[in-house]
């Protein structure tokens, strides 16, 4: 099942939401590739993590 900006896993609660919203959208992507959940889930908070360090949302 997707998930979505206000419907996400518990392990997703306490991200920014910014990096959770990016999280989300990786994890998405990569259940509809076959990935187990729980791999989907933590391979996409890794990410969204890196993805937030690589892309500031102050950069100006």
């Amino acid at each position: 099942m997707p998930w979505s900006k206000h419907d996400y896993p518990p392990s997703m609660k306490n991200l920014e939401p910014r990096v959770r919203n990016k999280a989300v959208e990786i994890a998405n992507a990569l259940l509809e590739e076959d990935y187990d959940e729980g791999r989907a889930i933590a391979i996409a908070t890794a990410k969204a993590e890196e993805w937030d360090e690589n892309h500031p949302k102050d950069e100006n």
